[in-house]
Formats: C-alpha cells, sequence, structure tokens
C-alpha cells in the first residue's frame, strides 16, 4: 500500500525490488529452522544499502539517518527483518563522530564492502539492564592494551559480525563526579577474541533473532581500538541511541503499513455471510485507526531524523517517534490478526512470524515505559522517578 508521506522513491524502488527477491517463504523456512538471512544480508551489502551512512570517502554513499531509515523501512514493509542488519547503520555513527581517523581509514571502506560486518553492540548486562552507567563490565589498561573482564546479554549478531562496539567502565563508578563518567567505548575484532578471552552463548528467543550472552575473561583490546578519549563513552553512544530509535521507528512503521496491507487484501477479499469482511465496520474500525496511528508515527519519524541530520538535539522527537511506531505496529499487528481469524496463526499467511517480530520493539531496544519517563522528566519537567 502506498502513503502520501511516502519520499524518496529512488531508494524504495530498487530496495523493494532487491527484498521482493526474498519472499515469505523465504523467511518462514529460515524461521523454522533458526537460521541467519545470510543470502539476504549480503545482498543488501553487495547493493551498497548498508553503506549507506558511510561518506563517500571510505566507500559509502555518505546518505543521512533519514535515507538510511528509509531503507530499513522498506526491509520490514515487504515482509522481511532488518533486525538481522540494522546495527551497522546506528553503530555507525559512533565511529564517524568520534572515532580517529586511523579508524576510519582502517574499517570503513571494508565495512562498505562487506569484508567486515560491524553488527554487534555490547553494552546490556544481565544485573544492571537499562541502567547503563551502572554496568560491570571493566576495561583497565595494561601498557598498549586493555583487559576486559565482565559479562554481556542480548548482545545481538555477534556470531555473523567481525567487529563489536563494546561499551566498558575504565574508571571505577566510585571515583567518578557524574554517573556517566568513566565509560569508554572499544571497537573489537571477533576473529581475534572469540576463544581467546571472550566466549558466546547463544540465547533462544520467542522470534528468529541471533543474540547471545557474552563473557570476557581478560580479553585483550589493543589500546588503539579505543574510540575518542578514555572515559567519554557514555556521551559517545547517546549519539547512536537517538539513531537507534528513529530507525527502529522506521522499521515498525514498514511492519506497520506491511500488516495494513495484508489485512486489508484479505478484509476485501474474504467472504462470510455473503458479504466481504471488510464492509462490516468491526473490521474497519480497527484497520482504520490503526492505519491512522502508523501515518502518525511516520511523521514523527521524519521529524526526528530531520534534526538529527541537522545535528539538532533530538532526543525528545527520536524517543517519540519510536514510542508511537512501536505502538502503532503493535496495534497493527493485532488487527491483522484479528481480521484473519483463525488464519492469523498460520505460518504460511506470515502474520504469526511478523506479529512476533514487531513484538520485540515493546521492549527493545528500549521499553517504552521509559521512553514515558524521560518524556515524562526532560520534556514535561517532572521530578526524576528512578
Amino acid at each position: 500500500m502506498h502513503s502520501k508521506l511516502d519520499k524518496f522513491p529512488e531508494i524504495r524502488e530498487p530496495v523493494r525490488a532487491l527484498c521482493g527477491r526474498y519472499t515469505g517463504e523465504y523467511w518462514r523456512k529460515l524461521d523454522e529452522a533458526r537460521e541467519y538471512p545470510q543470502e539476504f544480508v549480503a545482498a543488501l551489502t553487495q547493493a551498497g544499502w548498508l553503506a549507506a551512512l558511510i561518506p563517500a570517502d571510505y566507500g559509502g554513499a555518505g546518505l543521512g539517518i533519514t535515507e538510511a531509515s528509509v531503507i530499513l523501512e522498506e526491509i520490514n514493509r515487504t515482509g522481511g527483518n532488518s533486525a538481522a542488519c540494522h546495527a551497522q547503520m546506528y553503530i555507525m555513527g559512533t565511529i564517524l563522530r568520534h572515532g580517529s581517523e586511523d579508524q576510519k581509514r582502517r574499517y570503513l571502506p571494508r565495512i562498505a564492502t562487506g569484508e567486515l560486518r560491524l553488527q554487534a553492540f555490547g553494552v546490556t548486562e544481565p544485573t544492571t539492564g537499562t541502567d547503563t552507567t551502572k554496568l560491570k563490565t571493566t576495561a583497565v589498561r595494561k601498557g598498549d592494551r586493555y583487559l576486559v573482564n565482565g559479562q554481556k546479554v542480548w548482545t545481538s549478531r555477534v556470531q555473523h559480525s567481525d567487529l563489536m562496539l563494546l561499551l566498558a567502565r575504565t574508571t571505577p563508578l566510585a571515583d567518578v563526579k557524574r554517573k556517566g563518567d568513566g565509560l569508554s567505548v572499544f571497537l573489537v575484532e571477533l576473529g581475534a577474541a572469540v576463544g581467546k578471552g571472550m566466549s558466546v552463548r547463544p540465547i533462544r528467543n520467542m522470534m528468529n533473532h541471533e543474540t547471545n550472552e557474552v563473557f570476557f575473561d581478560n580479553l585483550e583490546v589493543p589500546a588503539e581500538n579505543l574510540i575518542g578519549e578514555e572515559g567519554k563513552g557514555f556521551r559517545y553512544i547517546l549519539d547512536g541511541m537517538n539513531a537507534e530509535r528513529i530507525l527502529i521507528a522506521a522499521e515498525c512503521i514498514g511492519d506497520g503499513y506491511w500488516f495494513m496491507e495484508k489485512a486489508i487484501a484479505y478484509a476485501k477479499e474474504r467472504v462470510v455471510f455473503d458479504r466481504p469482511i471488510g464492509q462490516n465496520q468491526g473490521i474497519q474500525f480497527p484497520l482504520a485507526k490503526a492505519f491512522v496511528n502508523v501515518e502518525a508515527a511516520n511523521l514523527m519519524r521524519y521529524r526526528a531524523a530531520e534534526l538529527f541530520d541537522r545535528g539538532e538535539p533530538c532526543g525528545a522527537e527520536a524517543n517519540m517517534a519510536k514510542l508511537l511506531a512501536a505502538d502503532a505496529s503493535w496495534e497493527a499487528a493485532n488487527a491483522a490478526v484479528q481480521t484473519h481469524g483463525g488464519f492469523g496463526f498460520a505460518a504460511e499467511y506470515d502474520i504469526e512470524r511478523k506479529f512476533r517480530e514487531t513484538r520485540l520493539f515493546q521492549v527493545a531496544p528500549i521499553s517504552t515505559n521509559l521512553i514515558l519517563s524521560y518524556v515524562a522528566e526532560h520534556v514535561l519537567g517532572l521530578p526524576r522517578s528512578f
């Protein structure tokens, strides 16, 4: 289906054509086997779409978050799942904005060609969750390298990535003035790390999403792989978190339109009591309401992306876009299941697969409750609740 908000046809049409080669059957087989969409990600990479944010000087397209969000939206809008590869988009900003020229020259051209994949982001820990500043993984400087010890959880795509962005504490929490100080960001080369101080344990979950627990036991990371200044890592990743929220919002919007398209088509063709079920207001109203909310979320996505690309503060808009889009896609998912009735639960219709996939965004990469807390404190000026 088309929306009047659709922009960038020069991006949408070729991405849609590429995704059209990977039908529902392709994604169903992967889902059943719990396999990574290797062929699909390779095709996206070869076509240059995953290098969208990398500047042209380093082999990329030099596009903005707005265009990147359209790419991810189209993947989900055609029935695919961007979560298999979206991290390369939102992690990229940390290297682009805070990495050294040597780091950019060393990694970005090879990421652009697909020789290297930057798909893993090691932040969340089992005991601290979203209380990021209290994370317990440490990195201690020893000469020309850091020794990393600790544990991460929900670190996705480690098994299909060559590089991981890692956040660790380099100064004890008790020794810093502000709790966000003393955290540092490192680029970890996984080929040199796994089995040599780093181990990975997969976590089976509700959808086909490759995610893991990661353990560090005196992992050696070269000091040259520190991004930016030691102790300033938390503020570096905040920009990336805004990008992440905008891009995830776009994926939710893609899901929302996909659910709407499937439900509307089915409502027109499914005849019960000698009339198409789409003639009944009990079917019409939930679909119309869901569509209104997807459109509204889409507007906020574009607003947040516009601010981000101009380098202006966009924390509130990025969070609101993610909240509105996640809620809209979940509403559309439920409306699609209800419209399809029993067939909504049949794997061959793909509704139940996408239903599981879009449910994730109520929780990750940030829960809706934390977004509401952010808005209450930083937009409404209410007292901090935690």
